[in-house]
């Protein structure tokens, strides 16, 4: 299967532009007032004895579920490893095998949240990639809207039903390594960046923070081990007007729900198209919401 096949009927391909590039400067990541701030989480990934089962707890303190879509010839996993770890004594460790027909997705998932329009939002988290090969379209985090999508219309099942969730997530491009903002799950470009390759077999910080919006003034940032890798002002939310105009293209009655909010976000290989398998360590996830 062709990770980027354009099928007529999952429009937000059909969309897809040439990624734009951005000038990347020395600024660090901005500080937010803790005061305003209405949603937090962290995770270090600490457990007992290693049980993984831990990172679930019934009242949903800590994460909600996981993702895993093994490939036909092999099997993905999360588990807690002690091999690696950026804080602590253990980190989410993944196993995401290369995908053949199936597309290979390996990674744990917090909902319970809204993050609606003029909301800030900032995503951070430790990567341990123990790996020197291509990575380019490796997806490590998504941020998502399920309740927003028609529940009229199905999703096509060729896509695997994951084209229900719209949303933002950070994905490798640039002919490898460079960690960029991939859009096209919600009929936008990739905001791209070729200044900062992604170092290997080390830890890596990576921070992603946005004031969510359906328009161009949205704003969009990601930091590389402090440093600002891309800056650009750019539409991050679903569009209800944008929605119904790709949809009818297709013959496709679409209504957006609103209110519009992210609610879930995944971190891990949430998909791995390569022809590759991939190692991966996570650790120090943070998430706020901050409603001005």
């Amino acid at each position: 299967m062709a990770f980027c096949k354009i099928n007529i009927r999952d429009p937000f391909l059909l969309l897809l532009l040439a990624a734009q590039f951005s000038c990347a400067d020395s600024e660090s990541a901005p500080e937010i007032d803790d005061t305003k701030i209405n949603f937090e989480f962290q995770d270090g990934f600490e457990t007992d004895n290693d049980d993984f089962q831990e990172l679930f707890p019934s009242d949903n303190s800590r994460w909600t579920t996981t993702q895993i879509i093994s490939p036909n010839a092999a099997q993905n996993s999360l588990d807690i490893s002690m091999v690696q770890a950026s804080g602590g004594n253990q980190s989410l460790h993944i196993q995401s095998r290369k995908s053949d027909g199936i597309l290979s997705k390996a990674d744990i998932e917090k909902g319970g949240f809204t993050a609606p329009e003029n909301s800030t939002v900032i995503i951070e988290a430790d990567f341990y990639i123990d790996s020197d090969t291509n990575i380019e379209n490796l997806f490590l985090i998504d941020l998502e809207c399920c309740s927003c999508w028609d529940p009229s219309v199905a999703a096509d099942p060729s896509i695997d039903g994951d084209n229900k969730c719209p949303g933002v997530r950070l994905v490798m491009s640039g002919g490898n390594d460079y960690l960029s903002i991939e859009r096209g799950k919600i009929a936008g470009s990739t905001l791209a960046q070729i200044t900062f390759p992604f170092p290997r077999k080390e830890w890596v910080t990576v921070r992603w923070q946005m004031q969510l919006s359906p328009n161009d003034n949205g704003t969009n940032q990601l930091f590389i081990n402090g440093q600002q890798a891309l800056s650009e002002t750019a539409m991050n939310l679903p569009n209800a007007e944008i929605f119904k105009q790709v949809f009818a293209e297709n013959g496709i009655n679409f209504e957006l729900q609103e209110p519009v909010a992210y609610e879930r976000v995944q971190i891990g290989a949430t998909a791995n198209p390569n022809a590759e398998d991939l190692e991966i360590y996570v650790d120090n996830f943070s998430m706020s919401i901050t409603n001005d």
